[in-house]
């Protein structure tokens, strides 16, 4: 059976998410993603507006602004929902790594 669509994010899933939660552009969200992690995580233009277009259709993030040919966009409360439920995987994970190799867990 397939796996449900956005039930996990990658590293540029969680990045673009996050970011908008301030209205931005295109280049806007490839700088602060780039800066944010610093430059570990980069997107590329094609896999970013391919992302956006899948965000918008799945009711994640909203178009604001149309200037140009610059769009930008804003997160909606299903993609927080979506942000926070990958936050509450990746917690769940570092504690099963502490627990299996022995460390305290911290409050």
């Amino acid at each position: 059976m397939p796996r449900e669509k956005f039930q996990t994010l990658t590293e540029q899933m969680y990045y673009i998410l996050l970011c908008l939660r301030e209205e931005r552009c295109g280049m806007d969200i490839m700088d602060w993603v780039s800066a944010c992690t610093g430059g570990r995580v980069r997107i590329g233009a094609g896999t970013l507006y391919n992302l956006l277009e899948q965000f918008c259709d799945a009711g994640m993030i909203v178009l604001t602004r149309i200037e140009g040919r610059r769009r930008s966009y804003r997160l909606t409360g299903k993609g927080v929902e979506a942000l926070q439920k990958e936050y509450d995987r990746l917690c769940r994970q570092a504690a099963d790594f502490r627990r299996v190799m022995g460390e305290e867990e911290t409050p």
